[in-house]
């Protein structure tokens, strides 16, 4: 029985409920007026249901979709400007229990080099981190009860929010690690953290249990309830994700709707953010095993219609993917995305040898986070390394309630600029500075508000000349 605001995730995840979605889908996939009624709603920017959502994704009309991706891009702008949130991942450790079927962390595999950061190397790798420009990091691990616990965990917080190093910070720290239980969610709330981040991998229940046949993360409800859990310790950013190319995207792209839906109704606010990884090839895990892989252009229409169905959610976008494909989707929904990624543990610090691969999966854009900033300047979008929200405590509804009223431009688009004005005066190369100190003399001017106008522009004088940092709104 599908139940929306039900803490049982058969129940808001109802699989029945999918299966009729997918089928009404289909049946609707060319009623054109049924379509177009989608996308007037749609241009309310007040969201869609998962089946309007999936409609739109199932219809094959070429006009339509035109249609669809152009007003993905239009509410892209609407709420993000032209504004990326950049971040780094930091894996702290790859020792697994689980046996999950597509990760190389899974605990069979006996030739990758396993390894956890000690507080030291986290420090070297921070620095390193920090030497790049990063501000903003996303906390990996694998499940380990024994090595990777909750003491682990919050010390390795307690170390990174505690290194300055030149002018370097890394003011918020987002972590990814295994379901865990309220009191646990409650310590990490009060570490200070920003997001927890947790991906479904998949929500088709049968192939989730097929695709984790041992470890802790077999418990297919435990792990779809997770984030409910973590609302009640008092996290109010959390954010989603599925691994596409394990089940059929069009499933998956209903259940993750559908968990968005849950949220906003259990909760009173929806996910932060939401992840869209393809799986890619990694050590001792062929892809090729895998008969769901999606092709570019259905990956640009899920982004699309995500953010149609969801324009107040940030999107995210990894190194899985290559410069190519994220330069399509980053106009249609995508508002973060990484630079200079390593996924391995220690890569920042220095390469790893051949023989001590500890990699969670290729990275397929290689560049460094210069030319990452740079590559989106060109394109005039506004690398921001902003994190004042957060330690302004515009976080959960605060934060939805501004940005559905549009008021939370009259921040981010001044701290976007400030923050890039500190990397580009801090760690830019002189081609990359030129360009972005040309982009920011543009962009100033379209801070709306003369006061704030005014503020931000003698902001930008004293990082500049008096070697200050960290303005924020």
């Amino acid at each position: 029985m599908y139940d929306i605001t039900s803490s049982c995730a058969d129940d808001f995840i109802n699989h029945e409920e999918i299966l009729d979605t997918l089928a009404y889908a289909d049946q609707n996939k060319e009623n054109s007026t049924l379509i177009d009624s989608i996308i007037q709603k749609a241009k309310k920017r007040k969201g869609l249901s998962h089946r309007e959502a999936s409609v739109l994704l199932a219809c094959p009309i070429p006009e339509k979709n035109e249609e669809i991706f152009r007003l993905a891009e239009q509410i892209k702008k609407d709420f993000y400007g032209n504004r990326i949130v950049m971040f780094a991942p930091l894996y702290l450790s790859n020792y697994c229990i689980n046996g999950c079927t597509y990760c190389p962390y899974h605990a069979k595999n006996k030739h990758i080099a396993r390894k956890q950061l000690s507080q030291e190397e986290i420090r070297k790798e921070v620095i390193a981190l920090q030497d790049m420009g990063h501000k903003r990091l996303a906390l990996e691990a694998g499940e380990d009860p024994v090595r990777n616990t909750m003491d682990y965990y919050l010390e390795c917080i307690r170390t990174i929010y505690s290194i300055h190093h030149r002018n370097g910070a890394i003011r918020r720290v987002n972590i990814n690690i295994a379901a865990t239980t309220v009191d646990h969610y409650r310590l990490l709330k009060e570490a200070g953290i920003g997001t927890y981040i947790l991906f479904q991998e998949t929500y088709h229940k049968e192939s989730y249990l097929s695709l984790h046949p041992t470890g802790p993360k077999h418990d297919y409800n435990y792990h779809t309830e997770a984030m409910d859990r973590a609302m009640q310790g008092g996290i109010d950013d959390v954010g989603l994700g599925v691994l596409f190319g394990l089940d059929k995207y069009r499933y998956e792209f209903a259940g993750l709707l559908m968990h968005a839906e849950h949220l906003e109704a259990a909760f009173g606010v929806g996910p932060h953010t939401i992840s869209v990884p393809r799986l890619r090839r990694a050590d001792d895990i062929d892809p090729d095993q895998f008969d769901n892989g999606i092709d570019d252009d259905t990956f640009a229409k899920i982004v699309a219609c995500i953010r149609i169905a969801v324009p107040y959610t940030g999107m995210i976008i990894s190194t899985r993917e290559n410069q190519q494909s994220r330069e399509r989707v980053l106009h249609l929904g995508i508002s973060q995305i990484s630079g200079g990624s390593r996924t391995s543990v220690g890569g920042y610090c220095e390469p790893e040898p051949e023989d001590e691969k500890s990699e969670q999966f290729d990275v397929s854009d290689t560049r460094t986070l210069d030319e990452v900033v740079r590559w989106l300047m060109e394109m005039d979008y506004i690398p921001s390394f902003c994190t004042a929200c957060y330690r302004e405590g515009r976080t959960g509804d605060r934060f939805m309630s501004l940005c559905k009223s549009g008021q939370i431009q009259n921040c981010c688009h001044p701290n976007a600029l400030m923050t890039l004005k500190e990397y580009l005066t801090d760690y830019a190369s002189p081609e990359t500075a030129a360009i972005g100190n040309r982009l920011i003399e543009k962009e100033v001017l379209n801070v709306p508000n003369e006061k704030a106008r005014k503020i931000v522009l003698e902001n930008l004088r004293l990082i500049e000349q008096d070697n200050r940092r960290d303005f924020r709104f």
